[in-house]
């Protein structure tokens, strides 16, 4: 590898995490919102998003970049796709935490409801899993991304019984019914920004080791 593209790929994993670390701060504020009805939280959230995006175009940009330019092997090669698909699961994740932030903006303009289920339980898993498996990009942790893949279908689970409780109060409380639906729709964002955490361990062990394990989650079942 020449000392370029040594130094390229220094500055793409440093931007990467850059990334990272604003997503994550996104996530944790439209959670937040949501927990204190606090609506210029969720504002905060939704005008950052911007942001974010042009970070993910310039990342993907620089990824092109190196390709092109470098034509890189093994190892590197793996760093820059694994990259490339990270930035893309970063992003997305941004976009749920805007969508969370918005459902926090309903909520914060609207009287409580009584929830039926412990949605503090949930965000704080979701959390977690994106937690960890950024902590495994940090630290190129191949256990820490098998932990994260084992635990994805707690959050699943959690989704769904949350999606069965919620039609239990529509019934006891009809007029509570759009904001039970936000709630709801927050509880699906919660899910999928799990299943984007989930994606980035997949591309962790894969940048450690070339290994594919997509569809291989019942391999992981022992260390979650």
């Amino acid at each position: 590898m020449t000392v370029h593209l040594t130094k390229e790929i220094e500055t793409l994993k440093k931007n990467i995490l850059a990334l990272s670390a604003a997503v994550e701060e996104s996530v944790h504020k439209a959670v937040k919102a949501i927990d204190e009805k606090d609506g210029d939280l969720a504002r905060e959230v939704i005008d950052n998003d911007g942001l974010i995006d042009q970070t993910e175009v310039d990342i993907e940009e620089e990824c092109l970049k190196l390709l092109a330019l470098h034509q890189p092997v093994a190892i590197d090669l793996r760093f820059i796709v694994a990259v490339l698909k990270i930035n893309s699961d970063l992003e997305r994740i941004g976009d749920l935490a805007v969508n969370l932030a918005e459902r926090a903006l309903y909520l914060y303009m609207h009287p409580p409801v009584d929830l039926p289920f412990d949605f503090r339980a949930m965000a704080k898993k979701a959390q977690s899993m994106l937690k960890s498996s950024l902590d495994a990009l940090v630290n190129m942790d191949e256990k820490l991304a098998a932990r994260v893949i084992a635990e994805d279908d707690a959050v699943d689970a959690m989704n769904l019984e949350m999606y069965i409780k919620v039609q239990g109060a529509i019934k006891k409380d009809i007029d509570g019914l759009d904001r039970y639906i936000h709630f709801l729709s927050a509880s699906r964002h919660l899910e999928r920004i799990a299943d984007h955490a989930t994606n980035i361990a997949e591309d962790v062990i894969y940048m450690i080791n070339g290994e594919i394990v997509r569809h291989k989650a019942e391999d992981f079942e022992k260390l979650g």
